[in-house]
């Protein structure tokens, strides 16, 4: 593997992680409902699943920047990926079983993306503003084959054998990972860390991470119930993996345009725009939701919802954040997003059934109208690549 190129061992790593994550978001759900679980106990076991975001991504981040390890951490934690989802041929079909089982994946799933992130951002040192993108849209590509090709099986095979998909794609996630070297530039281990209070109380840093909790927590419905959304309105599940896709290669194309936003709009003018999108977004969903067409168009603006906030994220954690507080930074960008979700799939699962699923997506749509307030943290300039 020494003649791979590290953009291309970076970009595979993404690859394999996000064919799981495509393979267990749009179907998982759909999972819970063929194993017997109700509208509540999806919800619940959907925010068991993040829950541990509260928590585990700092344990992860301290030990991350304390040992400088983080390519060991990456390793550890995608072995202990493919050994619980072997693990559920094993544990009994009960509510508190499956929930221990999401508890456990979710601490260790949290230990994956927020280093890796750091990893990639290392190695590509002074390149990253030019290659971050086009290295982490493999990453939505690996989402793509994930989410449509497990889409066009389950149309012939039962969706009770998920776990099986999510086990092989775990273990060649961490056969991949032993192509990627613990990167030169990222810093060793530390004694002592560098203290994180004044960076939260930059005004740029709080309200970002306040902007990103109200932005996640109207993503809630659609990442714990989307699915089951569309399947309600008679969608199949190819149709379901196809729509699922569509928002990806929007991502896709955000990757590798991001440039042109950047260069012209500020981040807070980029964050306000992402907002108002996404709230547009929920609206949509939620007034047509038997059209397949406006479904289409509301995936589209994944790219904003997602695609950029996210490149944002990384922006202003790579500013912001010291080497040395990489991995801690990018822990409280993975918590926020956790908080965000979980709380919202608690609350869409609880009223799903007195509500219905359009209701509850036009309430998520207005869920991001607090955080278009706190965006005067935000520079109001043009901000270029650290």
């Amino acid at each position: 593997m020494q003649s791979i190129p590290i953009q291309t061992k970076l970009g595979g790593f993404y690859f394999f992680y996000y064919s799981i994550v495509g393979t267990f978001m749009p179907y998982w759900s759909l999972y819970l409902e063929d194993q017997g679980f109700n509208y509540q106990e999806i919800g619940v076991l959907s925010s068991i699943a993040i829950v541990t975001r509260f928590f585990a991504p700092f344990i992860w981040g301290w030990i991350a920047d304390k040992s400088g390890k983080r390519m060991l951490l990456v390793r550890i934690a995608t072995w202990m990926e493919a050994c619980i989802w072997f693990l559920i041929f094993i544990i009994p079909n009960s509510f508190q079983s499956v929930a221990l089982l999401m508890l456990v994946f979710s601490f260790f799933q949290n230990a994956i993306l927020a280093q890796f992130e750091g990893v990639t951002l290392f190695w590509l040192a002074e390149r990253r503003a030019e290659l971050y993108g086009k290295v982490r849209k493999w990453g939505s590509v690996g989402f793509i084959v994930g989410v449509f090709g497990i889409g066009a099986l389950l149309e012939i095979i039962p969706v009770s054998m998920l776990p099986i998909m999510l086990l092989c794609i775990a273990f060649l996630t961490f056969i991949w990972s032993f192509t990627i070297k613990e990167p030169a530039t990222a810093p060793s281990s530390q004694k002592k860390l560098e203290p994180l209070w004044p960076i939260l109380k930059r005004p740029v840093v709080a309200s970002f991470f306040i902007i990103e909790f109200f932005l996640l927590f109207s993503h809630a419905p659609f990442y714990s119930f989307y699915s089951n959304y569309l399947k309600q309105a008679d969608f199949s599940t190819s149709q379901i993996g196809f729509l699922w896709s569509v928002g990806v290669i929007a991502e896709i194309i955000m990757f590798a345009y991001a440039n042109v936003f950047f260069n012209r709009y500020s981040w807070r003018n980029l964050v306000l725009i992402c907002l108002g999108l996404t709230g547009m977004r929920w609206l949509i969903v939620g007034l047509y939701p038997t059209v397949f067409i406006t479904q289409f168009a509301a995936q589209t603006i994944h790219a904003f919802s997602f695609g950029l906030f996210h490149l944002i994220a990384m922006r202003i954690i790579f500013q912001n954040f010291t080497a040395s507080q990489q991995g801690r930074g990018q822990a409280l960008y993975s918590t926020m997003w956790g908080l965000g979700v979980a709380s919202g799939s608690i609350l869409a699962g609880r009223y799903w059934d007195t509500l219905s699923g359009p209701v509850i997506f036009m309430i998520a749509g207005l869920a991001v109208v607090p955080a278009m307030f706190l965006v005067v943290g935000l520079p109001k300039t043009i901000q270029k690549p650290a």
